[in-house]
């Protein structure tokens, strides 16, 4: 149980894990959005100011130009103008401009990159260069340096942030830690004691722990009533079977018994054996654990074969041949109790609802058939055949209570095994019992 909740464990992954993971994907998205925000401002200010204070420069200086002649190029810090006259041979343009169509682009000039401004004018073609060195610096010390700063301030309140976190789930991974020791068995719900919890451990958590302790309290006295139920009861109600059977092996086996007294211990002995058999049954199921019983490897064959004996005797007189086919030696790991009786309780349903024919018990190497030409079943019947109690209108005059099928599909499920069904109806029944964790050699 404890592999169990240690690879459940593996696969899901805690509180810790989880608020650590949403603690450096904030981080990631954070820095992420952080650079693309700084970019996307960083174009539109190339894009949209700087372009956009290119053109009005021009502008102004056109109109500079058309009131004086001899305006002078723009030439300032940051920028510095050209101006080719129209049809000029050798224009006064550095090497990087001369032959530059118009438009914005940047430029290396002067081992920078600086961004031109060129256009058409009535006086020439005119060209502004903007020193884009200048642009980076501004974008460093009024972009790059505060939000570096922001960045820190949000980087500590996320810390902060997790560490709270971390400290507020902290009791509930240490109530998880605790519950996930547990032996399902035999809970030592002392641990939850309110002496033994965490100091943080307050509020919801304490409630939590509370609860857990009065339910393992309950589940163990639960347990213990279960076993204390499952010994009395085994003891209780196999004696007096016991001493019933003993009794009517022992006037069957004295002379002079008329046929009828010999029939009716012969009825007696047998409803003892099945009472015995059901007893079991239901203890078996009674049983909080998985087994009950001790596993252990063993033969099947063997146990079919008892149970075939045991069930021939419930045919008496009728014309009915009782065989077992042996196609394969059939291993399993399991209590061959329960194996025991889900097969009996096959075996003998078969025997019992077949007045004339056969009852076929096949072993193979992973499954086991039951087959029998007695009354079988319609459809709506065979749909209802494991429910508890039921029992089909033409079985009425039989012995039994509708509960055989139902402990057969219980007890095959609690260890795994498949249970198949086919009927017809004056045909006779199979019924297929298939175990995936068959032994082979």
């Amino acid at each position: 149980m404890a592999d169990v909740a240690g690879s459940a464990a593996g696969r899901r992954q805690d509180l810790r894990r989880r608020i650590r993971a949403a603690f450096f994907l904030q981080i990631a998205a954070i820095g992420m959005a952080t650079v693309l925000g700084v970019y996307g401002a960083y174009f539109v200010l190339e894009d949209l100011l700087i372009r956009r204070a290119l053109s009005e420069e021009a502008a102004h200086y056109l109109e500079r130009l058309q009131r004086d002649p001899q305006a002078a190029l723009p030439d300032t810090y940051n920028m510095r103008g050209y101006l080719s006259p129209p049809r000029a041979v050798d224009p006064p343009l550095p090497a990087e401009l001369q032959g530059m169509s118009t438009g914005f682009r940047n430029v290396p000039m002067a081992g920078r990159t600086d961004i031109v401004s060129v256009s058409d004018t009535p006086h020439g073609r005119l060209y502004l260069v903007f020193a884009q060195e200048q642009v980076n610096r501004l974008a460093l010390f009024f972009g790059f340096v505060p939000l570096s700063f922001v960045l820190v301030a949000i980087y500590l309140i996320v810390w902060m942030t997790y560490r709270a976190s971390k400290r507020a789930v902290s009791p509930v991974i240490w109530l998880a830690s605790k519950v996930r020791a547990w032996d399902p068995k035999q809970p030592t719900f002392e641990d939850l004691s309110p002496d033994r919890l965490p100091p943080d451990a307050e509020g919801e958590v304490e409630v939590l722990a509370g609860a857990m302790r009065t339910f393992a309290e309950r589940n163990q006295a639960f347990v213990q009533r279960e076993r204390n139920f499952t010994r009395d009861a085994s003891h209780e109600l196999r004696s007096p079977l016991t001493v019933i059977k003993i009794a009517c092996d022992v006037l069957l086996g004295e002379d002079g018994l008329t046929p009828f007294a010999e029939r009716n211990l012969q009825r007696i002995r047998r409803s003892a054996r099945d009472m015995e058999a059901l007893i079991e049954s239901f203890l078996i199921l009674a049983r909080e654990s998985d087994t009950g019983l001790p596993e252990e490897d063993f033969l099947a064959n063997e146990v079919v074969l008892e149970e075939v004996e045991n069930a021939r005797a419930g045919l008496a007189d009728r014309p009915v041949v009782l065989r077992v086919e042996q196609r394969a030696q059939l291993r399993l790991h399991a209590p061959p109790r329960v194996f025991g009786v889900v097969v009996g309780n096959l075996i003998r349903n078969a025997c019992q609802y077949t007045e004339r024919g056969e009852v076929v018990v096949t072993i193979d190497a992973g499954s086991i058939e039951v087959a029998d030409t007695g009354i079988g079943m319609a459809p709506d019947e065979l749909d209802r055949v494991f429910e508890p109690f039921f029992r089909s209108e033409r079985a009425s005059g039989r012995s039994g209570h509708g509960i055989g099928l139902t402990i057969v599909r219980r007890l095959s499920d609690r260890f795994g095994w498949q249970v198949s069904m086919a009927s017809e109806q004056d045909r006779g029944t199979r019924v297929g019992l298939r175990f995936p964790d068959a032994l082979h050699d």
